[in-house]
């Protein structure tokens, strides 16, 4: 047997090209290559330029996230690794120029595409541009990388929805990619936006149907060069690194926290007693690096599929996530909130409807009054209908009980070595919920909602003042509620007798 080469040992020397550089998981694979693979020769990061704004000025926006914060202080110099490609995924060939793309052919060994659009509601055309025919633009480019030793493709595990056990294998999709992509170029708009529906069904949006697409599509250069697809789970804050807590967006679980901590989300539909099937970013970024690492020792003709899930390892419910998070929210309360963190989940679709009216839509058209009457812009009902409409858009993943199988993330830690395991850790068991969890909302807190570590005490302050407000707000609704039934019990009485 070939002696052990060490996962930082092997990415020396090497050459690697990153899609999707400034998203959430993007942020933390650039952080962690840099910190963890000190003898990488060079890294490409895909950057598009913005108005008013070149890709270098961008890179050094990207620079300035907290996230890099330990390099900064400890190896700045590894910065110099990072070398820019001006370009665009949605452009023609990237709008990467001849030159760019004949380095990157020339001196690439690695490709994380890591690039997506995450929102679940965007219209068909514009998630297929962005997922399934952006995809292609990068196959087509790795095609002529000559010395392309790993393609790790990022997808997920909502990507067929409709399967009751997602198991760690391709499968094809219902309609051939290259057709879809040939549609959506051809169709008007009010044309696709009539056949959407029936196109992307069984899955609930285009995210799903794409990512769907995007999977076979990528099957199609099997053999071609190593691949291996990653398909993580619902990715929320860093467990360790490169900080504990440590989130940039307010998707998913996140904006869930902190609607519910700043008192703006007071019910949801879901099914406490479901699993939260939940990835820290940091794990899912470990995973992905040690799969890059495996497919090029292994040099498989294969395509590999690893579902990067917890599938019920150190599992957590729904209804214990939120317990838990009632009580951190009371250490790290966030600086502005609208009223004291309560309410609860509905698993009756009715009594959520119910409580949407009562605690999200009445205050909002109160609210919006008083400030109508003091001559005031208004904005608390706008608010509330986007809130809602993103409860409705996540309540299908929170009413359904979701199963991956997850052998091969699973046996990743018997594949490398015991320092590797350290370095590049991805087991979920040793999780501990409350300490994650407070960290999560402190993460939230500072990283999301910029709120100054220096506002605690006042925050806390009002968190107390709410506290008091919210007590006396529900025992003057249940004094009034009993006068109403006392003084007309007569008239309700016969009501309910006729």
């Amino acid at each position: 047997m070939a002696p052990y080469i060490g996962i930082p040992e092997y990415y020396a020397g090497k050459t690697l090209f990153i899609t999707g550089a400034t998203g959430f998981m993007g942020k933390v694979l650039v952080e962690k290559l840099l910190y963890s693979c000190p003898d990488i020769k060079k890294m490409f990061l895909l950057l598009r330029p913005k108005k008013g704004h070149s890709s270098k000025e961008r890179l050094d926006d990207l620079l300035n996230f907290r996230v890099f914060d330990r390099l900064k202080a400890e190896h700045p110099k590894r910065f110099e690794k990072l070398q820019v490609v001006a370009g665009d995924i949605l452009s023609e060939d990237m709008g990467i120029s001849d030159e760019d793309r004949r380095q990157l052919q020339e001196e690439t060994q690695i490709i994380f595409h890591c690039a997506a659009c995450v929102r679940f509601d965007m219209f068909l055309r514009d998630a297929v541009n962005m997922n399934t025919s952006g995809t292609l633009k990068v196959l087509q480019l790795a095609e002529g990388v000559k010395n392309l030793e790993a393609f790790v493709h990022v997808s997920t595990s909502y990507c067929r929805c409709e399967l009751d056990v997602l198991d760690e294998k391709l499968y094809p999709s219902p309609h051939r990619p290259q057709h879809v992509m040939h549609a959506v170029e051809w169709m008007d708009d009010d044309l696709l936006r009539h056949m959407q529906p029936k196109l992307i069904d069984p899955q609930p949006n285009t995210y799903a149907y794409t990512k769907s697409l995007t999977e076979d599509l990528v099957s199609q250069y099997a053999g071609k060069f190593p691949i291996v697809i990653a398909r993580p789970s619902i990715v929320i804050a860093a467990y360790k690194e490169p900080m504990p807590g440590w989130v940039d967006n307010l998707n998913g679980p996140t904006g869930l926290l902190v609607g519910a901590g700043k008192g703006v989300i007071r019910t949801m539909h879901c099914n406490e007693n479901f699993m939260a099937d939940v990835v820290p970013v940091d794990m899912v970024v470990n995973g992905c690096i040690i799969l890059a690492y495996l497919t090029a020792i292994e040099k498989s003709k294969e395509i590999g599929i690893c579902n990067i899930t917890q599938s019920g390892i150190n599992a957590i419910t729904w209804g214990k996530a939120l317990e838990i998070g009632r009580v951190q929210v009371k250490e790290f309360p966030f600086t502005v909130a609208l009223w004291y963190p309560g309410g609860s989940a509905k698993s009756s679709w009715i009594m959520h409807q119910l409580a949407l009216f009562f605690t999200h839509m009445l205050p909002a058209y109160f609210i919006d009054l008083l400030l109508f009457l003091m001559g005031k812009k208004t904005f608390m009902i706008k608010i509330q209908k986007r809130i809602n409409y993103g409860l409705k858009v996540l309540q299908y993943y929170t009413t359904k009980e979701w199963h991956f199988t997850n052998d091969n993330y699973v046996a990743l830690r018997g594949k490398i070595s015991k320092k590797d395991n350290e370095t590049f850790y991805t087991d979920i068991s040793v999780l501990n919920w409350d300490i994650y969890m407070r960290n999560y909302i402190k993460g939230a807190r500072e990283y999301c909602c910029k709120d100054d570590p220096e506002t605690l005490p006042q925050a806390k302050r009002l968190h107390n003042q709410l506290y008091v407000l919210d007590r006396i707000f529900q025992v003057l609704f249940y004094v009034l509620l009993s006068y109403f039934i006392y003084h007309y019990y007569k008239v309700i009485f016969s009501v309910a007798n006729y």
